[in-house]
């Protein structure tokens, strides 16, 4: 005997008042939907190369070490200044 299963989805008119609406997807529309929400850019010439390099200068020096990890931007430059007040 095959099981039943139950296909119903309750929402409570309250929770959909809440979040002022509410949308159902398919798994593959809601991922095809996350892929182009980011933009994607196309750089040439001038540009591809300075952003490539930059790239690569920027990996050289993780691999090596020379990377601060911080929680922000302003934590970081703080670190990144006391590194460089310190080699000088």
């Amino acid at each position: 005997m095959a099981s039943r299963t139950n296909n119903n989805i309750t929402l409570s008119k309250a929770t959909i008042l809440r979040q002022k609406g509410m949308v159902i997807l398919s798994l593959r529309e809601y991922k095809r939907l996350c892929e182009n929400a980011v933009p994607t850019y196309h750089l040439e010439g001038k540009e591809a190369q300075k952003l490539d390099w930059l790239i690569r200068d920027g990996m050289l020096e993780y691999r090596a070490g020379k990377t601060v990890k911080a929680d922000s931007l302003d934590e970081a430059l703080k670190i990144y200044g006391r590194r460089k007040s310190n080699n000088s």
